[in-house]
């Protein structure tokens, strides 16, 4: 038993300017340690494998059908590059608010102050969508149950997760991330079995459905374009490594290592998965709404497939919750910090637990989750749009801070930089611009246009909330 109050055992000791105004290296983060190389590793690993790849990587097949795989090539390049980018700087400067305080260093506290509002906003209202998911599919199973009562049971438990020692979420993002990884790798292997002819009942397939049905690009490159609109954001999710490096007994080195672990690894499950599906079954066998590992693990005979791929992906969005709940509160947490959130955020108990930023990232995604259950269709969809391209201006920031940081880190600390950008600057700039072309393309789809506009919009709210600020302080001072 604790003598005192848990929210009050201890208190950051960060002003509202340590992030510019301290020598570059890596800041004495009050939060705790308790996390290890393993778990950072499989956060690694499994923190982009989630619904969207199990589920959404359909809506992709159908608009490029085997040109899929060259869709998700382009998308997985450009996230990997922003993954690289992240190790680099998180491995020469670990801090609990990562990209944030990157920012911040690079372009100014409105960088940080942006970045920082962005992504917590993104975490909030799309963990709404994640424990609504969860909850339709538990609903399923028990459908005495409601709904309601589902996502309620999820966003305690899951608050009660955060709220323990950090050490409590990295198992459960372990054994949540082992269980997305070893589902890929069974499907990779029996998918190799049935292209090969080497499964009961079948034949070799070779490169039949690869080249028939309109061929490998059916609707041409600009299938392939549309395949990378509609897989892009399956990449999110990736940054939470970095944001979880702050807490691990040796930032610099666990990050570095978790990154470069991770990156070919990941390309080669969304990129291997999507090469077996295609060259599996036809890519016209697909059906709308239904989970493409799902009709493959059908066609080859596994049973219960779609049983199977509904534990999967409820494992999924269930791992993608929780990991949303932690990298929400630390961001916040990290904001406060540095004088961009209330200080009374700044509360961690003896464990080192941010319990007071938990417990305000779990209150909003209650709210977005009443929104998501009342008003699917209207308050929550515009809330979802709002957010539906700030992952694109999260990463285009990640990238201007690196080309400014990796300058200033080779002149005052070139010993911290054990993981560097590949090609750099060049490949930075290539990243940088791929983005401008996603962004691009978005606009000219009437299917995505009105993500970025919202986007933009809550963007240039933030903004402008951080230049009122400013002012603000500036008169004061």
């Amino acid at each position: 038993m604790h003598n005192e109050p848990p929210d009050q055992a201890r208190t950051a000791v960060a002003g509202p300017h340590s992030a510019t105004a301290a020598p570059l290296g890596q800041e004495q983060e009050p939060l705790s340690g308790g996390l290890k190389q393993r778990h950072l590793t499989m956060l690694g690993l499994g923190g982009v494998i989630g619904a969207g790849l199990f589920v959404g990587s359909g809506a992709g097949i159908a608009v490029a059908g085997p040109g899929i795989v060259v869709s998700y090539l382009v998308a997985g390049a450009l996230a990997m590059c922003v993954m690289r980018m992240l190790g680099e700087m998180s491995a020469a400067m670990p801090a609990s608010g990562a990209f944030s305080v990157h920012a911040e260093r690079a372009l100014g506290r409105w960088a940080g102050f942006t970045v920082g509002w962005l992504y917590w906003f993104m975490l909030v209202v799309v963990l709404a969508v994640e424990a609504t998911g969860a909850a339709t599919i538990a609903h399923g199973w028990v459908p005495s149950v409601p709904q309601w009562t589902w996502v309620l049971i999820f966003m305690v438990v899951f608050t009660g997760v955060n709220l323990a020692a950090v050490k409590n979420f990295g198992e459960f993002e372990f054994w949540f991330a082992a269980l997305k990884v070893a589902a890929i790798v069974l499907f990779l292997a029996l998918g190799l079995l049935a292209i090969l002819g080497l499964l009961p009942d079948t034949d070799p397939v070779g490169l039949t459905n690869l080249t028939g049905h309109g061929g490998f690009l059916p609707h041409g490159w600009e299938g392939v374009v549309s395949g990378v609109l509609a897989v892009v954001f399956a990449f999110g999710g990736l940054e939470v490594v970095t944001i979880a490096a702050a807490e691990s007994d040796d930032p610099a080195r666990s990050v570095a290592r978790a990154v470069r672990s991770a990156v070919f690894r990941i390309l080669f499950f969304y990129v291997g998965s999507m090469l077996v599906i295609v060259t599996v079954l036809p890519w016209t066998a697909q059906q709308a709404g239904l989970s493409p590992y799902v009709t493959v693990l059908d066609s080859i005979g596994v049973p219960s497939a779609g049983t199977v791929m509904n534990i999967v992906v409820f494992v999924a969005l269930l791992s993608a919750l929780n990991a949303n709940l932690y990298g929400s509160s630390r961001m916040v947490f990290s904001l406060a910090e540095r004088g961009e959130a209330p200080k009374a955020l700044l509360r961690v108990d003896r464990g080192g637990v941010p319990r007071r930023a938990v417990l305000a990232s779990v209150a909003f995604g209650f709210v977005s989750v009443l929104l998501n259950l009342k008003w699917p269709d209207t308050v929550f969809l515009y809330m979802l749009n709002a957010v539906g391209a700030v992952l694109l201006f999260v990463w285009a920031l990640i990238a201007v801070s690196q080309l400014r940081l990796r300058r200033r880190i080779e002149r005052e600390a070139p010993e911290r930089l054990v993981l560097k950008m590949w090609a750099f600057p060049w490949l930075t700039w290539a990243a940088l611009a791929g983005m401008a072309a996603v962004l691009v393309l978005m606009l000219t789809d009437d299917g995505t246009r009105s993500q970025v506009l919202w986007s933009a919009g809550a963007t240039a709210v933030v903004l402008v909330c951080a230049g009122v600020r400013e002012l603000m302080e500036r008169r004061e001072a």
